[in-house]
């Protein structure tokens, strides 16, 4: 069997600034996502853990842990003593950088329904560790990316709203993000780094964006309408467009 992975890598230039993923069909069969590397690539699975692993016959160590927290709740009817000492978090750690690797490469083929999966995933593995971990050190070694993670989770989400053309959603979106941002850094005693936040600054630029060249419902196309009849003078015009807006507003209240 030949060993040199060189054949596989010729035709696939590695791009310093650019995430260079591919699809491709593996021996089983089944479809593989390909993340090309300076020294090589990283294979993996689309679905359960990326490498393909079932650690104690669960589809990730976060179902295996999430199982032996639920088995010691219904023993001791309680949570109190359950605990994840350092090396377990650093197990956790390194099935988290696996699912970051794939939904990097899944957000790059703009397949955010399994981004949204995999960073919730993660998320739901800081929320473990900051609870459970026996040491503090182990929590901040996750809590450090919560909100990268919380970013990549809000796009994706965002740009699954987009393309439905809901944009209304899509900025409640970005704001629910930003604000849960914001918390985290109030809570760790650091709200003063959350302006400077480069995760915080990319959505709220975002944000503007997508206020700015939205398309205008039809209450607000109406307003315009009625503020540039009122800068005219154009005064019964602005009367009727206002009563138009109310009659809209009324109808909207009764149908909510």
């Amino acid at each position: 069997m030949v060993k040199d992975i060189q054949p596989i890598l010729n035709g696939w230039e590695f791009k310093p600034n650019k995430i260079s993923v591919r699809k491709i069909k593996g021996a089983d069969g089944s479809m593989k996502l390909q993340l090309r590397l300076d020294l090589g690539l990283l294979q993996m699975e689309l679905t359960g853990r990326p490498d393909g692993a079932k650690p104690y016959g669960y589809e990730s160590l976060l179902e295996y842990y999430e199982v032996l927290l639920r088995d010691y709740k219904v023993k001791f009817n309680s949570d109190e003593g359950f605990s994840l000492d350092s090396e377990s978090c650093s197990e956790l750690q390194r099935e988290c950088i696996q699912y970051y690797h794939r939904y990097l490469s899944l957000f790059q083929l703009r397949e955010f329904q399994a981004v949204v999966r995999d960073t919730q995933r993660n998320l739901r593995v800081f929320d473990m560790i900051k609870k459970y971990a026996a040491e503090e050190i182990d929590i901040w070694n996750f809590e450090q990316f919560r909100p990268y993670v919380i970013m990549m989770n809000v796009r994706a989400k965002v740009h699954i709203s987009l393309q439905l053309k809901n944009h209304h959603l899509a900025l409640k979106q970005i704001s629910d993000g930003i604000d849960v941002i914001r918390k985290f850094f109030d809570e760790y005693g650091q709200g003063h780094l959350t302006d400077s936040s480069r995760e915080v600054i990319f959505l709220e630029n975002w944000l503007k964006e997508i206020q700015e060249n939205r398309p205008l419902s039809a209450l607000e196309k109406l307003q315009r309408q009625m503020e540039r009849a009122v800068e005219n003078e154009e005064y019964e015009k602005a009367a009727i467009l206002r009563d138009r807006i109310n009659d809209l507003r009324s109808a909207t209240d009764i149908e909510q």
